[in-house]
């Protein structure tokens, strides 16, 4: 029995240091990562910007160094860091040029194009770009048409084919578990419950998808077309023979790109650009790199241009404080700081947004309201600004839009279960009860509404797209009856929406700052970035929590449709009334 005391004391004394050496282990960890992410990062001579286009490109993204750990292979970038980057490298000596290293990865259309003319102000300061892939999605060549030399594997793959887009529709497999959804709309294109209630697009939304993927592909066509001197009709015939299946050598034959090389090949071009010996190793800076180098010319002064990101959908209910979403009542707190911020001269409001609730929405849109009154401000759509999004851009006194833009979609519907197939029919539950008035039970989802039930809900439905098309009315200077003829839900590209008035100008985040500015009668001036983002202490508590894990994981295994699961999963807890684009529709 002594004995066995003594082990187990051993043994537990044994667990006790274990556990104190690890934790110091690991707390020297966390503070040298934090002091990896605030140390500046010093450029070499010769020096190449590395733009690894794969994984998936956010709006802003927060990174953790710990993100590695977790993610089995999708990485994220920040268009914000990605836009500052070569910015950057446009302005510093040590940077010779930009190395585009093309793969598959997601970015929205607006955000592509607003890398690309990013990339073409860059080729003004007389630097090189050289873009290469061995599977050059189709996003990734239209920001590689910009380079002065376009570069595939010679077992490579350049996708170029054209735009779909595509709805699931969940009609049957509702039926299938005995659910009917009971739709209360306004606006003859508002098609965001058509997935709940039909197998396929009606006309209407056929018509509206058909002209704005049109009108997307188009700009995508005339900007590869002027910049690797192919004719536009050259490149829909190209398109129509799908190329992602084509040999590598039709690439160069049709001008899609300049040569074949392997990837040793390619790095030994680069240091020859670069005036690098053979021997030597070539100077590279990644992008998260390049958020640790000081920026030149940056003008200290107390004019500031605040630019505040909101971008996601609108009152996201999510369960985890890590899903990204636009929370009105953080939104309304943070732009009355801006407002009573006497240094801040002008707002830029970055609106990337399919919408969400029209409550939500109308709350932000009294803010923004309140903050003009006070101090310009310039909306930049980003890759969606429709429904609920331009609720909460058409006060602004400018807005501006990139050709290829998603926006308008003035509507709003609501949307409620019947379930009563599912718990009377197939699960054989009843329920009963009393009630003190003729609509007190308004919403049991065990029976479908009565015509009084339907009635009152419509006509709040109705009462809220006047407000709303009085609102965008109203922002635009433009009258009710012209902004009605253009409303009824429909969705329209940045080009189209320009042409109707729905937008002012035709461009990205620069543009709106330029605007902003002239606002403001400001000849110089410095932008801060809102709302501030978290610390990196914060961060790694956040990366650690089990739900990022599990959402990483199921972000990396349902891909493009994880957005769909996502909105399935907080449907329960949207508001009645909803501002939002059509259900989900994947792009491609």
């Amino acid at each position: 029995m002594k004995d066995f005391l003594k082990m187990t004391f051993a043994t537990v004394v044994g667990l006790l240091i274990t556990g104190f050496i690890l934790l110091i282990f690991g707390t020297m960890s966390l503070v040298g990562m934090v002091m990896s992410s605030d140390t500046e990062v010093t450029l070499k001579d010769k020096s190449i910007l590395m733009l690894n286009l794969q994984g998936t490109i956010t709006e802003r993204y927060e990174e953790s160094p710990i993100d590695e750990y977790l993610s089995t292979g999708d990485k994220k970038m920040g268009l914000d860091d990605i836009l500052n980057s070569i910015k950057k490298a446009e302005t510093n000596d040590k940077i010779k040029g930009i190395y585009i290293d093309a793969d598959m990865f997601a970015c929205g259309t607006a955000s592509l194009q607003e890398i690309r003319n990013a990339l073409l102000d860059f080729k003004k300061s007389n630097k090189f770009i050289i873009a290469y892939g061995g599977n050059y999605s189709q996003g990734a060549y239209y920001l590689a048409s910009v380079a002065d030399k376009v570069i595939v594997n010679p077992s490579g793959i350049v996708s170029w084919h054209g735009i779909s887009a595509n709805n699931l529709f969940l009609k049957d497999v509702l039926k299938k578990f005995g659910v009917e959804m009971q739709i209360f709309r306004v606006g003859t294109y508002k098609s965001a419950v058509e997935p709940f209630i039909a197998t396929e697009m009606s006309p209407a939304n056929r018509e509206q998808t058909k002209a704005f993927v049109s009108s997307l592909w188009s700009q995508m066509v005339k900007d590869v077309a002027t910049a690797r001197n192919i004719s536009e009709e050259k490149l829909n015939e190209l398109a129509d023979t799908n190329m992602d299946f084509q040999e590598a050598e039709l690439y160069v034959k049709n001008g899609l790109v300049d040569t074949l090389m392997y990837k040793d090949q390619v790095l030994t071009y680069l240091k020859m650009l670069t005036g690098t010996s053979n021997g030597d190793k070539l100077a590279t800076v990644t992008v998260p790199e390049m958020k640790k180098v000081p920026a030149t010319n940056l003008n200290t002064g107390k004019n500031t241009i605040a630019i505040y990101y909101a971008f996601g959908e609108i009152d996201n209910m999510g369960s985890s404080a890590l899903d990204e979403g636009i929370r009105s009542e953080k939104v309304i707190q943070d732009l009355r700081k801006l407002r009573e911020d006497k240094n801040i001269k002008a707002v830029v409001l970055r609106v990337n947004s399919p919408g969400g609730s029209a409550y939500g929405s109308e709350q932000i849109w009294r803010e923004v309201t309140l903050l003009k009154e006070a101090k310009p401000v310039v909306v930049s759509m980003g890759d969606y600004a429709a429904s609920g999004g331009y609720y909460i851009s058409c006060a602004a006194d400018w807005i501006v839009a990139e050709p290829t833009t998603l926006t308008g979609s003035i509507g709003i519907f609501g949307m409620i279960p019947d379930a009563s197939g599912l718990i009377n029919g197939k699960l054989g539950i009843t329920l009963d009860g009393v009630k003190t008035n003729k609509l007190s039970d308004l919403g049991r989802i065990d029976r479908p509404f009565n015509e009084d039930e339907r009635a009152l809900i419509q006509n709040m439905i109705n009462n809220g797209y006047e407000l709303f098309t009085q609102r965008c009315a109203d922002g635009r200077r433009m009258p009710l009856d012209q902004l009605k003829k253009i409303a009824e839900g429909r969705v329209w590209a940045g080009t189209m929406a320009k042409d109707l008035k729905l937008v002012d100008e035709l461009g990205g985040i620069q543009e709106a700052l330029k605007e902003a500015a002239k606002r403001a009668n400001l000849d110089s001036y410095r932008t801060l970035s809102y709302p501030k983002q978290k610390d990196m202490i914060s961060i790694l508590l956040d990366t650690t929590k089990p739900e990022r894990y599990i959402r990483t994981q199921l972000e990396e295994t349902l891909g493009s449709y994880y957005p769909i699961y996502q909105w399935a999963k907080n449907l329960q807890n949207m508001d009645r009334v909803q501002a939002r684009l059509p259900f989900e529709m994947n792009i491609r």
